[in-house]
């Protein structure tokens, strides 16, 4: 904090790339008025969708998720344009893991200022069976995070 303002100069923005994920990207680029300097764009490949029941033991998982990596670096690449076209420091990191670990990892190995997430993501039925990935960033989180409805 200088000077009594609270500045949020490094901004993690983790997406799944659902369409609230995508909103709050919107509030990611006018966080540049703010202060904001620096966003690193996150996305979890959730490795629980990569384990093996035995029924699919013929699918090759390695391929799924060089598939979902692929597809995720993308969809980063475009984000990233998007934020420095707005004048932004942006890079992006794919990590696999669970989603709020990740996310909660990587903002102290990012040491940010803030984090900038959207309320409910992909799946709808599956964050109310394990509690949604948005509710328990905001419970661990040990800096502060926006959260983006709908």
């Amino acid at each position: 904090m200088k000077g009594g303002k609270i500045m949020f100069e490094r901004i993690l923005y983790p997406t799944d790339f659902s369409d609230v994920s995508m909103k709050a990207l919107k509030y990611v680029k006018q966080l540049k008025d703010a202060g904001a300097k620096e966003v690193t764009v996150l996305h979890v490949i959730d490795e629980r969708t990569l384990v093996v029941p035995d029924v699919f033991s013929g699918i090759d998982f390695m391929a799924v998720e060089n598939e979902l990596r692929k597809v995720g670096e993308e969809k980063c690449k475009n984000i990233v344009a998007e934020l420095q076209e707005r004048g932004l420091n942006a890079r992006y990191r794919i990590e696999k893991g669970i989603p709020f670990l990740e996310i909660l990892k990587v903002s102290r190995e990012e040491d940010v200022s803030l984090i900038v997430i959207g309320s409910h993501g992909v799946s709808n039925v599956e964050e109310m069976l394990l509690g949604s990935v948005s509710e328990k960033v905001i419970r661990k989180a040990l800096r502060p995070v926006l959260v983006v409805k709908r």
